[in-house]
């Protein structure tokens, strides 16, 4: 299992990567494997604006149906629309092609918070 080094984590196995003032956000290859083949998420539209744990949307699996939840505050810049078409992205390339959407931080102290990639590979171990 990958635990990208330049990648922050939630316990509820969401990810972020940080450029600049935008946060990539997407679910960890863990939480990918338990969900199983994904076919469908529910995205949020450019524009809407999140705190710190409230759900982005809806991912549905042949095995289960989950919140995303946003691991920091701010206002959505940019959606993956290609998920619409091709949810699996997820599934086959969660930290690259499947992330779910950006975000414009709002507070970056809230980065503090998140665990690194040996902090995550312990909780999921």
């Amino acid at each position: 299992m990958e635990f990208p080094k330049d990648f922050l984590f939630t316990e509820d196995h969401e990810y972020a990567k940080v450029e600049g003032d935008i946060a990539v956000i997407g679910v960890s290859e863990y939480a990918q494997e338990q969900l199983g083949d994904i076919t469908y998420i529910e995205l949020p539209q450019p524009g809407d604006k999140f705190a710190k744990g409230d759900s982005l949307g809806v991912i549905e699996a042949v095995k289960a149906a989950s919140d995303i939840y946003s691991p920091v505050s701010g206002e959505i810049v940019e959606v993956n629309s290609e998920l619409d078409s091709n949810p699996e992205l997820v599934n086959s390339d969660c930290y690259g092609k499947g992330w779910i959407v950006k975000v414009r931080l709002s507070d970056t102290s809230e980065l503090d918070a998140l665990m690194n990639a040996e902090a995550y590979k312990s909780h999921v171990e």
